[in-house]
């Protein structure tokens, strides 16, 4: 067999490598820009008079320079800002495009995603609003496709080291070697703090089989792959949002993650169609955390999709056997279909929706505490059986769509298109690996990413190249 020899690049590599690039195809590259892309007619005047008061009468540097910089670097996959520094001054044409008569050194930079992030969630916000046309005249199916997922930026804090993780498991393993009722990595888990020291936005999370600590974020694509909104769970959105309960973490990482997921859709939804009262979605599309009640009730009625296509929680169900139901709709006994359960009255969630709560039909009171005198019970627990029933359950069941058809597989495999975006967000526009703990500089990188993307659609309808709305590399190729 062969061997194959990998060789480690360093940022010297990398940078060589995108200099080459500009060198090759600089006149293409730059007439395509400075032809289909005025940044100017996408910022709003806020934007500008709070850039040019911040830095007062006497000016070094233009608002749309730095936007067109950060742009650049992402376009060419910059990983850090010292690296896109020693390329700008090695790089007269881009410099010049840029509009740099000198570069600003990375403290610049950086104070720039601080100091005016808001006003970057402003000018994506347009964006948005621009591009949505562009998509509809692609695939105007796949355009009211509304996809939403979260996910984590990885940040720079001690909690990320794998030391800081192994060290806490050596120690629980050696306080309680020999005692198998105990599982050190679920205590682990317990164990560690729900946000990092250095910056409480930082929240532990566990992706992708891995605990991590990371700034998170929600995503809204269409499905077409194209950001539609980008939602930061950070101080402010909580702050914002006070009827999301915060509850403290169970045994379960993976069902932590769901249920957080599933408390962030509403949110998140509400504030996407205020800021885009245009925007008329027809079929949302999520993975099982959503599967809830009072999600399908909030897609289909106050959201008005007319379809929700989401698996079925696995998780969240027993392996119990399930009760019918007589004419009057009560629900029976699983093992004896002759006995109504017993109907114990109302039983409303925090979210508000009102479920009616039965108990098994064997059930007696003992002082405050119910048992059940079921010779063979159903149910491990001492009061029996329990089981509820909900107004609203129909629509899980039938969301606007027949389950498991092969319209509903169809509709569900664009999913996938939202974790390829955030992939390509993280990896190819240089999201994740920044050496940061500072919240403002990882939320404006990603609405750098997204603003990115979205011009990247607008420069491709302007070529009439709709086949490479997603990346500029091959439209520049």
């Amino acid at each position: 067999m062969y061997s194959v020899k990998f060789k480690q690049l360093s940022l010297s590599d990398i940078y060589d490598g995108c200099l080459d690039f500009v060198d090759k195809d600089k006149p293409r590259f730059l007439a395509l820009l400075e032809e289909h892309i005025q940044l100017s007619e996408y910022i709003s005047l806020s934007f500008y008079q709070a850039f040019y008061k911040h830095f007062g009468r006497k000016r070094k540097f233009k608002l749309e320079s730095f936007l067109y910089a950060l742009i650049i670097q992402r376009i060419f996959s910059i990983p850090t800002d010292a690296l896109l520094i020693i390329f700008l001054n090695f790089s007269k044409e881009i410099r010049e495009f840029c509009g740099f008569s000198k570069v600003p050194d990375a403290s610049k930079f950086t104070r720039f995603k601080q100091d005016f992030s808001k006003h970057l969630q402003t000018l994506f916000d347009n964006l948005v609003d621009q591009t949505e046309p562009i998509c509809e005249q692609i695939n105007s199916e796949l355009a009211s496709y509304l996809v939403f997922d979260t996910s984590g930026v990885e940040a720079y804090v001690t909690e990320n080291n794998p030391k800081f993780i192994n060290r806490l498991i050596k120690q629980l393993k050696s306080q309680y070697k020999g005692n198998s009722s105990v599982d050190p990595y679920k205590m682990a888990y317990g164990i560690m703090p729900s946000c990092a020291s250095s910056n409480p936005n930082v929240k532990q999370l566990y992706i992708n089989g891995h605990f991590c600590y990371v700034y998170k974020f929600g995503m809204l694509t269409n499905g077409l792959g194209i950001v539609r909104n980008i939602s930061f769970f950070d101080e402010d959105f909580i702050n914002a949002h006070p009827e999301i309960p915060i509850e403290k973490k169970s045994d379960s990482p993976d069902e932590d993650k769901s249920l957080s997921d599933s408390k962030a859709l509403k949110p998140v939804l509400r504030d996407f169609f205020k800021t885009h009262t245009h925007f008329k979605p027809s079929t949302f599309i999520g993975d099982a955390a959503f599967d809830t009640n009072d999600s399908y009730n909030f897609l289909l009625k106050d959201c008005h999709f007319l379809k929700t296509v989401i698996p079925l929680n696995e998780r969240g169900s027993k392996n119990l056997p399930e009760p019918g139901f007589n004419e009057s709709g009560q629900p029976l006994c699983p093992l004896d279909s002759s006995l109504p359960m017993k109907y114990e009255g109302k039983a409303p969630l925090r979210s508000g929706v009102v479920r009616d709560k039965w108990v098994c039909p064997k059930m007696k009171w003992k002082g405050s505490k119910r048992i059940t005198l079921c010779e063979h019970p159903c149910s491990d627990s001492p009061s029996g059986r329990m089981f509820y029933t909900y107004p609203e359950k129909d629509l899980r069941l039938y969301p606007g769509i027949i389950r498991d058809t092969p319209e509903w597989i169809d509709i569900y495999k664009n999913r996938c298109v939202i974790e390829q975006t955030i992939q390509h967000f993280k990896s190819n526009f240089g999201v994740a690996n920044r050496k940061t703990t500072n919240a403002l500089t990882i939320k404006a990188d990603l609405l750098l990413a997204g603003i990115t993307q979205l011009l990247t659609v607008i420069l491709a309808d302007k070529l009439h190249k709709h086949e490479l709305i997603r990346s500029l590399k091959p439209l520049l190729a």
